[in-house]
């Protein structure tokens, strides 16, 4: 899928008008029984199934909150078969919009900004359950997961749960990930997904609840490793091409220590450094051709990762600074592409400068918990996203070298890091 891109100057986007805010459209039966039909082929590929648990609670015009793991493109087109003919309208990011708005408006999608503060988003959730009589289907972890495992939900979705005071519902996929990994580039493999749809809570539960009891029960739920679910049900992914752009997640070589150095290509991930080599079996785990293989399985190589970088922010040696393309988004009608800038995190967050030094924007560590980043995004490339409620940076990295994986840790671990007041000077 790609997006439209427009070549403007900085003042020209920063001139440009806004758009105004505009309430959800509910989807008529013909758009949702369209997304259905365009999802039947794609389904049937992956032999899909459901198993439902407990809907039997959930009254047939009875507006509620879907939650949904996201672990790749077929995420929507499960949801559109298995809650059809049900309205719903679908939380999606605002970038979605752009070159289609109308299209998306009528398919029911809810534009947000990824892991950036949303007052609006929750008055259009309320008017969709109130006003449309809609339900509402919802991402919360926001991003694909990168190694496999869910990525952190947001404080904020225990007291939103409660606002809605509509029944929570889950949805949890199986194979998903394995079929289409974000790292993959968009290779498909062939493996059958299946899903769970499970009634969770009751309005009456819900009011009763806190919103740090709903956190926790959401955190529990959104628990789950998707390599270790292909490892205990021998799935086997036999394609030659499996193992291409695990450098993106596994960045940093456990043997020798370099970093941007290990290249994933066909069935193995090797390190450029010191050429240490490890096979990407057939059923997910990691085999090292020679010698100790350190990590196995590819999530505990991402936890060593993880546990690197907040090392690094601990020390005070962490810090990223590259060249990169800066595209802006400013309304639905494109991306703009500014020119090139400087991206730099650190503990003081994030600073992007630009633009023959008009641009100069700056991001503290904990205006978000995590960090919009992307694999090829739109075909356009590897992708770190910062901004805020006006207007969004997309910076493209111009050095050939894995860093988006990395900077989302970072942003995670420099979050919890502040909040805890762990860092000193």
């Amino acid at each position: 899928m790609k997006i439209k891109v427009v070549d403007k100057s900085y003042d020209q986007v920063l001139a440009l008008p806004r758009e105004e805010h505009r309430k959800p459209l509910k989807p008529s039966i013909l758009f949702r029984t369209l997304l259905k039909l365009l999802s039947a082929a794609d389904l049937k590929a992956t032999n899909f199934q459901c198993r439902s648990i407990g809907m039997e609670r959930l009254g047939a015009d009875e507006p509620c909150l879907f939650l949904m793991n996201h672990s790749s493109f077929i995420d929507l087109k499960i949801a559109s078969t298995i809650l059809y003919p049900r309205p719903f309208n679908i939380v999606c990011t605002s970038d979605g919009f752009v070159g289609k708005a109308w299209l998306m408006r009528h398919l029911g999608c809810i534009p947000t900004q990824k892991f950036v503060s949303d007052l609006s988003l929750v008055r259009d959730m309320l008017y969709t359950v109130r006003e449309l009589r809609s339900s509402v289907l919802m991402y919360p972890e926001a991003s694909y997961s990168f190694d496999g495992t869910a990525t952190p939900l947001p404080e904020s979705i225990g007291k939103c749960v409660k606002m809605l005071g509509v029944p929570v519902v889950m949805i949890r996929t199986y194979g998903a990930f394995a079929r289409d990994p974000l790292y993959n580039g968009l290779q498909l493999r062939k493996v059958e997904v299946s899903a769970e749809m499970e009634y969770l809570l009751s309005p009456q539960e819900i009011a009763e609840a806190s919103p740090a009891e709903i956190n926790a029960l959401l955190a529990e739920r959104f628990s789950f490793d998707n390599f270790r679910d292909q490892q205990k049900r021998q799935i086997r992914i036999t394609e030659p091409f499996r193992a291409d752009g695990l450098n993106r997640v596994l960045y940093k070589c456990p043997h020798c220590g370099k970093e941007g150095a290990m290249t994933g290509q066909g069935i193995s991930l090797r390190c450029g450094g010191c050429g240490k080599t490890y096979l990407l079996t057939e059923t997910g785990f990691l085999q090292a051709q020679e010698g100790e293989t350190e990590y196995p399985h590819i999530p505990d190589w991402y936890r060593w990762e993880r546990s690197c970088v907040r090392k690094a922010l601990l020390d005070g040696s962490y810090r990223l600074d590259i060249p990169v393309s800066i595209c802006m988004l400013v309304d639905s009608k494109s991306i703009y592409r500014v020119g090139e800038g400087r991206l730099i995190h650190s503990r003081e967050g994030f600073h992007l400068s630009g633009c023959d030094g008009k641009l100069d924007y700056r991001q503290k560590p904990v205006s978000s918990y995590s960090l919009y980043s992307d694999y090829f995004w739109y075909e356009l490339g590897d992708m770190i996203c910062i901004g805020n409620s006006k207007v969004l940076y997309y910076c493209f990295p111009a050095v050939q070298q894995d860093m988006v994986a990395k900077t989302r840790l970072a942003a995670e671990e420099l979050y919890k890091l502040t909040k805890a007041g762990q860092l000193s000077d």
